[in-house]
């Protein structure tokens, strides 16, 4: 889907501010990121990420994928891509495509969701401090913030 589909109520004025702070954030942390002009269905990435896990390449696979859909602009939701990617980091091109054909890692994926769902998550990146879920992009300071008040509540009520 083109990405400007998504929440088509937005002003375009919001959404390029919203990725200039996320691109800024990103440049800050030394990660490229642009705005994607096509919301891939990431699904099939996902389950290639639980096939590189197992594989032992999960950071490899995800560094690379991360790296094609917010630097390359590459839709990840295409089988081919994720093909090409996955033997880029050394994964087996045909064994990939056998496990994303058989569904072996959708249950999985699906157990995840509704098990974040269970606990409130509805976005990523979501990041879990104690039981509270921080959702969204969140910048360097407001992390460092939010886990010294975990840390302050948690030596507090030990």
């Amino acid at each position: 889907m083109p990405a400007e589909q998504w929440r088509p109520d937005m002003d375009p004025k919001t959404r390029r501010a919203m990725w200039e702070r996320i691109s800024a954030m990103g440049a800050a942390a030394g990660v490229e990121m642009k705005a994607p002009a096509t919301l891939a269905n990431s699904m099939p990435a996902l389950q290639a990420g639980e096939f590189a896990a197992e594989a032992g390449l999960a950071e490899a696979f995800e560094d690379r994928i991360f790296r094609a859909y917010f630097a390359e602009g590459l839709n990840i939701g295409k089988r081919d891509v994720l093909l090409d990617l996955a033997a880029e980091v050394g994964l087996d091109r045909a064994s990939l495509g056998e496990a994303l054909d058989s569904g072996k890692y959708a249950m999985r994926i699906r157990n995840n969701a509704m098990a974040a769902s269970q606990r409130g998550i509805s976005g990523v990146p979501t990041f879990l401090v104690g039981d509270w879920p921080l959702v969204g992009a969140q910048s360097e300071d407001v992390m460092r913030r939010v886990l010294k008040r975990a840390s302050e509540l948690e030596n507090a009520g030990a």
